[in-house]
């Protein structure tokens, strides 16, 4: 009820201002006594994020400037992406696909170190839920756009049904930034999530997608790509069923035990 009314009383996405727009990192000081990773100039190197990365480990915190420069850039890298991502892979070269880190930021540490970091010799698609229910779903999302902002091409990143407004509130990822960062990060990182590409096609061969397929029959990759992404996902229709189906056992289509999205068997 109370979600509700806020809706109710909020400004209609049309007529709101982008919270992006109006934020210039360049203005923010770092205090001296601030020890943690630095960007020099404009470039996020893989030095940066390396260090970023131990000072999570220990749980530090990064510096609220070069939180907001990793964020816009990662947004304006992601605005300019298709809804419906091609990954060309050359014969002989290794493409890693991870699912859901969900906020656990040693887990992602643990497949670095087992798998390597992303570079372009060694890329990643991580596919969507890359927060909530873990504790440090910052972390790991900032080591993610942090590593786009590097090497766009080292890793990809699709969105999953947690990359929402409705999500981040229940399962902890808002609070989780309200305590860490600040209310603008929250609004901000609702922006960027809707930028996200919805799936990826690995050499026109293998479609990757958070969800799964859809209820109607002869949905084409020109349909995905036809998405305009840049909103919530809604309660129905190609982008909420890219983000919410699931595979089950039985053949032909189902209701989904989460209430959104459907269940579809290996036939469809």
């Amino acid at each position: 009820m109370k979600l509700k009314f806020e809706e109710a009383i909020s400004v209609p996405e049309s007529e709101r201002r982008s919270v992006a727009d109006s934020i210039d990192f360049h203005t923010i000081e770092v205090e001296p006594q601030y020890t943690g990773a630095r960007i020099e100039g404009d470039v996020v190197t893989l030095d940066f994020v390396k260090k970023m990365m131990e000072d999570f480990k220990n749980q530090k915190y990064l510096h609220k400037r070069y939180a907001f420069q990793i964020v816009l850039q990662t947004r304006e890298l992601l605005q300019a992406l298709p809804s419906l991502v091609d990954i060309n892979v050359p014969n002989g070269s290794r493409f890693t696909v991870c699912g859901d880190v969900h906020g656990q930021f040693y887990d992602l540490l643990n497949i670095f170190e087992l798998n390597g970091l992303p570079s372009e010799e060694n890329p990643y698609l991580f596919n969507g839920d890359f927060v909530d229910r873990g504790s440090f779903s910052l972390e790991v999302i900032l080591t993610l756009f942090a590593f786009k902002c590097m090497s766009p091409s080292a890793i990809y990143l699709a969105r999953g049904n947690h990359e929402s407004k409705s999500m981040n509130k229940i399962y902890g990822f808002e609070g989780e930034v309200r305590s860490k960062l600040s209310e603008t990060f929250v609004e901000l990182f609702a922006e960027v999530f809707c930028c996200l590409p919805l799936a990826h096609v690995i050499n026109e061969k293998v479609f990757v997608v958070h969800g799964g397929l859809f209820s109607v029959d002869g949905v084409k990759l020109s349909d995905i790509r036809a998405i305009d992404r840049f909103c919530e996902p809604p309660e129905e229709g190609l982008m909420c069923e890219l983000l919410w189906s699931d595979p089950q056992p039985s053949l032909g289509r189902g209701p989904s035990k989460r209430g959104v999205g459907l269940s579809f068997g290996a036939d469809i």
